[in-house]
Order: structure tokens, then C-alpha cells, then sequence
């Protein structure tokens, strides 16, 4: 598998669209800032989300026996999942005990995690996504490359080669209007014919037994209300306690996404219409492990928002598919080590430590601190680049030995001065997307030692 500096550079092959998608992210990140200077309270809101998180945290096993007690009293059917394979498998018997074989989905990036749709699609299941940007992708058959802009790296005009082959728009049509209008078509005789559906969870409250669900379109609720069976896919971190800690949450989500002062839908289901079952479905997938690694917690407090791949300088110009991940960016980066230390190695790394990602964060995860934490793990772990580590241990020698560190330095300038190929060359990565600098003449020790000595 590719690491992530090799698949940016895929995407880098383009530059008109890397210089587009920086650009747009950017947009979104500016119409966040202005959403939230117009709260004067909005630091406040901000420390308060954190700690009511940070509260679920320290008591999790409770909340969630208060929580399956509470959703089971209200009629809901309530399932515990320990990893993606055993959701997985649930939601197949769901559907198999009914005699179903498709079902349409509201965007859940905890069954992208899972692989929901490559699952069922092998079983026989034919799923449609109803958010239309999931839709988007899942004709175009690639993963969402945003947690909240699922296909962000597509042009419209792409979107209407895609449109045209799978739904019969007309050939070179790029409005968007008018491809959100075929979308639609489609999508109603989605919503009208599936018996099932399958919605994510944006939170779940404790108290009540509820969830809520955030949508943009409506879709999860065309699905769930039309459906005679309701999925409901949920991590395990997406509880709060009480119903009121709502108000927190649900003013910085979209504030934090879009700009949004809040969701057009924020829709609430507490138990099954007479005559519909409700299911949901409770998943670990390594967030048990995540809860005791001390320096990581932090990481499970994440709302999904996408804040932090909007800000985030590598992501805006590497893409979503660089991450090689369901959640990309800086918060995919500190929370697929912990699924795969040895896969996901090269995503802590996949960041300049600004701390831009930290400052915009909603509930105040301290992301780039723990993406340095996590390559030191790494490093110790032995899963680090190999020639980075021997190059590292060089330097280490190079640095803590004056007379090697002056000697080097004089092998440097020469040769960057008279044989300048054997560092700019395609071997340097640093050469690649740079012109390496005009050797000095003198190292500074020894300009002091002649000007100030």
C-alpha cells in the first residue's frame, strides 16, 4: 500500500486542482471564523462541550448501560458490536431476518470505517446512499475524501460525466442545480421502494435514550420515516448525559463545518413509529483501546465536523484520499494508528505541528500534540521509515561531535557549490517541489570568529 507522501503526490499531479481544493477549503474555514466571532460566548462554549465530553469519558461504561436501559424502555432494539466485522454481520441478520436486499443510507462515516456497503454488496444487498455527496462518490465507486464535503476533490463537471452515465442526465450538463434536481428524481423512488434504512448518530443522549441525527438534505429522515426497519450506526463516544448539553453542541457543529449557524435538520428519534423496528447498533472497533491510552483520549471527543481538515495546510493540498483512511486529515491521523499501528505509520507525520487544527477544534482536542505523541510511539514501536531513522541517528552523530558537525558542513557547501546534481536531484524530496538554496561561502562560525571574535 502507498504511504501518504506517495498517494499526495498523485493528487499533486494536478495543480490546477490542488490550488482549487486549497482554495475552497480556505473558503469554508473563513465562513467558520465569521460564524463564530458573531458568538460572544463561543471560547465558553468551547471549554463547556470539552468537559461534558471529557465528563462521558471518565464515566463511559455507565452512560452506556444508562443509555441501552433508557433506548430499550422507548422501544428501540439495542445491539454491541465489539469491532466492524461483528456491525458488520448485525446488520446483515437485520436485514436477512426481514427478507431484505436493499436498503438506502443516510452518510455515516462510522460505516465507511466499517466498510458497510463492500460488506452487503457481497451478501447480495444493494445499498444506495442518500447524502448527495456520498452519492456522488459511491457512483464514481471511490471513498469520501471529507468527513462533511464527501466529494470536496470533484469539479462539477466531473459530477456531470458521473451523472450522466449512471443516472442519464444530459451529456456535459455541469449546473448544479440541475444535477441536484436529477439527484433528487432518483433518490425519491430510493426513499419510496427501500423497506430498510440505515442513518448514522451525531449524538446520543444518555439521559433519554435518544439520538440525533444532522443532516443538511433531509435524507436521513426520508429514509427512516418511509423505512419499516431503522438502522442507527453509532461509536460508542458519540453520548452526552442530558438532553440540554444539546444546546452546547448542536451551536458549535455546524459553526465549526460550514459556517452554519446550525443544521437545517436536527432530528431526534426516540423510539419506532407503531409498526417500524428500530435498531442501534453500539461499536467498539478500538475505542476501548483509544479510552486507555491516556495521551489519545482526548482524540474521542471529535464531533466529526471537519473543522481541522479545512485549516489544515497538508490536507488542503494532499487530498482526502492521501490519508488512505475513512477520516482523514489531522483527526483521521491520530485515530487510525490506534486501529493499525503499522499501517496508518506515515499519518502522524503527515503534518507541520502549526496547531492550526488544535485552535479551530470545537471541543478543544489537542490534535497536534498528540500527532507529535503519537511519532514518538511510533518511532519506539519500530514502525518509523527506516532511512529516516538511520538518517536521524547520522545527525545525531554529526551534531553532538563539534569537529564532525564543522566537517560536514565544509563537505556541504563544496559540494552544493561544485557538484550541485548529487543534491538536486529527484532522491531529494525536499528537490521535488523546491529549488534547493545558493551555498553560503562560510558557515556562520566562522563569519563570528572573523567579525566578531
Amino acid at each position: 500500500m502507498k504511504n501518504h507522501a506517495e498517494l499526495s503526490e498523485v493528487f499533486n499531479k494536478d495543480e490546477q486542482r490542488v490550488n482549487w481544493h486549497d482554495e475552497t477549503l480556505w473558503f469554508v474555514r473563513q465562513k467558520r471564523d465569521k460564524a463564530t466571532h458573531q458568538i460572544p460566548d463561543w471560547e465558553e462554549l468551547r471549554e463547556a462541550a470539552s468537559q461534558i465530553k471529557h465528563n462521558v469519558l471518565s464515566d463511559l461504561g455507565n452512560y452506556l448501560e444508562q443509555f441501552e436501559k433508557n433506548a430499550v424502555n422507548n422501544g428501540i432494539r439495542v445491539h454491541w458490536a465489539v469491532d466492524a466485522q461483528e456491525h458488520n454481520k448485525i446488520v446483515h441478520s437485520i436485514l436477512k431476518r426481514h427478507g431484505i436486499s436493499q436498503m438506502v443510507k443516510s452518510k455515516s462515516m462510522l460505516t465507511e470505517e466499517c466498510h458497510l456497503n463492500h460488506y452487503l454488496e457481497d451478501k447480495g444487498i444493494n445499498v444506495v446512499d442518500s447524502d448527495l455527496g456520498e452519492l456522488i462518490v459511491q457512483l464514481a465507486k471511490e471513498p469520501p475524501s471529507h468527513i462533511v464535503l464527501p466529494c470536496i476533490h470533484k469539479k462539477k463537471e466531473e459530477i456531470g460525466d458521473i451523472f450522466h452515465e449512471h443516472l442519464g442526465s444530459a451529456k456535459g450538463e455541469a449546473d448544479p442545480q440541475i444535477l441536484t434536481e436529477t439527484a433528487r428524481i432518483h433518490l425519491r423512488n430510493t426513499f419510496l421502494s427501500r423497506r430498510a434504512a440505515l442513518t448514522g448518530v451525531n449524538f446520543a443522549v444518555a439521559e433519554t435514550g435518544e439520538f440525533v441525527v444532522c443532516t443538511n438534505e433531509g435524507n436521513a429522515d426520508m429514509g427512516a420515516h418511509l423505512s419499516d426497519v431503522h438502522i442507527a450506526s453509532m461509536g460508542i463516544e458519540k453520548l452526552i448525559p442530558k438532553r440540554k448539553d444539546l444546546g452546547v453542541f448542536l451551536r458549535l457543529l455546524t459553526r465549526s463545518a460550514t459556517g452554519q449557524p446550525i443544521t437545517t435538520y436536527s432530528s431526534h428519534f426516540k423510539r419506532p413509529r407503531p409498526g417500524q423496528e428500530m435498531h442501534i447498533i453500539l461499536v467498539d472497533n478500538g475505542r476501548s483501546v483509544q479510552l486507555g491510552r491516556e495521551d489519545f483520549r482526548n482524540s474521542l471527543k471529535c464531533i466529526r465536523c471537519g473543522a481541522c481538515m479545512n485549516t489544515c495546510p497538508v490536507y488542503r493540498r494532499s487530498g482526502g484520499h492521501s490519508y488512505h483512511t475513512a477520516v482523514a486529515g489531522p483527526i483521521g491521523s491520530i485515530l487510525a494508528p490506534n486501529l493499525d499501528m503499522k499501517q496508518y505509520a506515515d499519518l502522524p507525520f503527515a503534518s507541520t505541528l502549526c496547531g492550526s487544527c488544535s485552535n479551530v477544534c470545537p471541543v478543544k482536542i489537542d490534535i497536534h500534540e498528540q500527532l507529535y505523541k503519537w511519532r514518538q510511539v511510533i518511532v519506539k514501536e519500530g514502525y518509523g521509515d527506516k532511512k529516516k531513522a538511520a538518517a536521524m541517528q547520522a545527525m545525531a552523530y554529526t551534531l553532538s561531535s563539534p569537529k564532525v558537525y564543522r566537517l560536514a558542513g565544509k563537505a556541504g557547501r563544496w559540494v552544493m557549490k561544485h557538484t550541485p546534481f548529487a543534491v538536486n536531484n529527484p532522491l531529494n524530496p525536499w528537490y521535488k517541489q523546491r529549488d534547493m538554496p545558493e551555498a553560503p561561502k562560510e558557515s556562520f562560525g566562522e563569519w563570528y570568529a572573523k567579525n566578531r571574535g
